[in-house]
């Protein structure tokens, strides 16, 4: 009787033991998951970067001539709609830039509540760049006016119409745009892909390290 005992006792805790590493490989496997989901976004923001380098340069350069050169022969509503447009997208820039920082310092070897911490503002700065890049709708709608807008009624009121779409557009998504909304299908329009998605299967890689640690304890 006592070495059938034994031999259970023996054999719970080598099921015990089984259970505890299967748990850690688990966790294991989960932490990898993570940092390669956030690791996953770094092509894409770089991509991002470089053409909006690019993009501002090109948008700088054709303002800057026009304006010195060219002023008195270009529409004015022209110059202004391409220098907002510039300046709108040097601002997203700049919040790409700061969340290549925030990438390249997450580290999933932190605790799991500062590594959430720094997803969540990676998600918070993804949903603001975002928000401010649609800013940029009206613009898209004013950057051919001319005299000729003003000199035809139908016209005129074609495209305030257009623009006045536009700006809707702009300010709704701009207030719409937030976590809150982020099982809605509109948004799972916008932010499907790379932009997004890594970040949502990050949080939940988290999620799950974090329950087999309280499982354990």
């Amino acid at each position: 009787m006592e070495d059938l005992k034994e031999m259970w006792q023996s054999y719970h805790q080598k099921l015990e033991d089984v259970l505890l590493i299967n748990k850690q490989q688990t966790e294991e496997i989960s932490t990898l998951k993570a940092q390669s989901f956030i690791s996953s976004m770094k092509p894409i923001k770089i991509f991002t970067i470089v053409i909006g380098i690019l993009w501002v340069l090109f948008v700088d350069y054709i303002v800057f001539h026009l304006f010195m050169y060219a002023f008195n022969s270009v529409s004015i509503f022209f110059l202004v709609s391409a220098g907002l447009q510039s300046l709108i997208t040097k601002i997203a820039i700049g919040v790409y830039l700061y969340q290549m920082y925030l990438i390249h310092s997450v580290d999933i070897s932190n605790s799991i509540i500062k590594t959430q911490e720094q997803i969540t503002r990676l998600q918070s700065s993804t949903l603001w760049v975002t928000r401010i890049l649609f800013l940029q709708l009206p613009l898209w709608t004013t950057f051919y006016w001319g005299n000729y807008v003003f000199e035809n009624i139908w016209v005129f009121l074609f495209q305030i119409s257009i623009t006045a779409l536009f700006t809707y557009m702009a300010v709704w998504l701009f207030l719409n745009i937030k976590k809150e909304n982020k099982d809605k299908k509109w948004f799972l329009l916008i932010f499907k892909g790379k932009e997004w998605t890594p970040l949502l299967n990050a949080m939940e890689a988290l999620e799950q390290i974090e329950d087999f640690k309280t499982e354990k304890n």
